[in-house]
């Protein structure tokens, strides 16, 4: 899939580092078209405000209930005709939940959906093109709202997300290589040509990553052609990098249980000191390593991911909040949803727990500042300073998750030697349209 289903966590001595993806993963695949509601009475139309908002997070209620409610109480204060019924959802019930309300007419007002998800409620969805303006759109980051415009209809806004990927690296690992921190590699091509090097002079593996479907990219690869029906990855060029990914693998500078599918518990890594870094991460791997293996950790150096031919770095999602068209009170949701994300309520959220804004002016805050010496430290910088940079990479079908699962299946038996490049592009070519049909 293409994030882990994890819930919001307290931010411990990472206050502001970047959260892996965060939120929901939606189990249900298959896009629906959400039937009108009845209208009530005490309802105003869409275009006012007043009434009553329902409104869908996920997990927040046990750790963070104090400041949902805060916001709740201030948003209620200044708009007395507005009542927000605040309901949270276990992650692994969203999709049932949302589904079940849609077909019924009787969605939520305004829904928290990870961005990877929004595709399998696509036809459902408002545009909020219709409900706010060009200044209003204009405070968020530009990267993180294009992305959630398709066919000209604005599905979704950004709320927070992970952060920029990053490269960690054991310095000692590094030794008699030709590493240098201030100048890392910047494309995965000198990333296998690093694992090389430490395979050679460290007798371990280099890393642990596979050459799946959040790779490719990296590449200039295009999943998908451009209306999101096909797959659009089955070429020479990328059956060239496979090879090289495989090649690399049966040198051992990638570790043999990069192949696993729990991906976060890999066999080799950087806490057991069995491979020399791992690229393109979340930040907030550092946490457990500080945790975990302290020792390990004074140890690590951070740089900036991997980027794109186009200089872009790519989240595997974003967490973004969503208006059902069937919502008999979308006004109101609308100026809920701007109260919710605006800079001055994220940069509260992001000093509680371990998310970075998709606001430009809640990252202007003193709060992000970067002060110190640590892996923590030098990971932070990096975040904020390239987040700018960011661009969601979701997919953007209505399964997401399933293309993921069947493409990186079809790596791991290409890397073991079950099959060819061009075979296992075959086949996850042909899983996919039969998938997107």
């Amino acid at each position: 899939m293409r994030s882990d289903p994890t819930t919001l966590r307290p931010a411990r001595r990472l206050r502001t580092l970047a959260a892996s993806t965060l939120g929901l993963a939606l189990l249900t695949s298959g896009c629906i078209s959400g039937a009108d509601a009845e209208e009530e009475p005490s309802q105003p139309d869409s275009t006012e405000l007043g009434g009553e908002v329902e409104w869908w997070t996920i997990n927040l209620q046990a750790n963070y209930a104090d400041y949902i409610q805060d916001l709740i109480d201030s948003y209620e204060e200044e708009n007395p005709e507005t009542t927000i019924r605040w309901v949270d959802v276990p992650g692994e019930d969203l999709a049932t939940k949302l589904l079940a309300a849609m077909a019924a007419g009787e969605p939520p007002d305004l829904v928290n959906v990870a961005s990877a998800d929004l595709g399998q409620f696509q036809d459902s969805l408002a545009d909020l093109n219709d409900y706010l303006t060009e200044e209003e759109l204009g405070e968020y980051q530009e990267s993180l709202v294009e992305p959630l415009q398709r066919e000209g209809k604005l599905t979704a806004l950004p709320w927070y997300n992970g952060g920029s990927p990053v490269t960690i690296y054991r310095e000692s690992a590094m030794e008699g290589t030709g590493f240098d921190a201030a100048n890392p590699p910047t494309t995965f091509d000198e990333v296998l040509e690093l694992a090389s090097e430490v395979e050679e002079t460290a007798e371990i593996p280099g890393m642990n990553s596979i050459p799946g479907f959040l790779v490719l990219p990296y590449y200039g690869v295009e999943m998908l052609n451009e209306e999101r029906t096909e797959a659009a990855f089955n070429t020479p060029e990328t059956a060239q990098i496979l090879d090289r990914w495989k090649a690399a693998y049966d040198s051992g500078a990638i570790a043999p249980g990069a192949i696993s599918k729990d991906i976060r518990n890999l066999p080799e890594n950087i806490e057991n000191r069995k491979v020399g870094f791992t690229a393109n991460v979340p930040g907030t791997r550092l946490v457990s390593t500080e945790e975990n293996a302290p020792e390990v950790y004074g140890d690590l150096a951070v740089t900036p991911g991997v980027r794109t031919p186009e200089g872009k770095l790519l989240l595997a999602g974003q967490q973004t909040f969503a208006i059902p068209s069937a919502s008999d009170n979308k006004g109101t949701a609308a100026d809920w949803l701007t109260f919710v994300t605006n800079a001055e309520n994220q940069l509260e959220f992001c000093k509680i727990v371990a998310i970075f804004p998709s606001t430009k002016e809640t990252l202007e805050d003193p709060f992000f500042d970067t002060e110190g010496e640590t892996a923590t430290d030098e990971a932070r910088q990096i975040i904020v300073e390239t987040l700018p940079d960011l661009e969601d990479g979701a997919l953007g079908t209505s399964k997401d998750t399933q293309l993921g699962e069947l493409f990186d299946e079809q790596v791991r038996a290409f890397l073991q030697g079950d099959v060819d490049a061009q075979t296992a592009l075959d086949n996850a070519e042909q899983q996919w349209n039969a998938e997107l049909q």
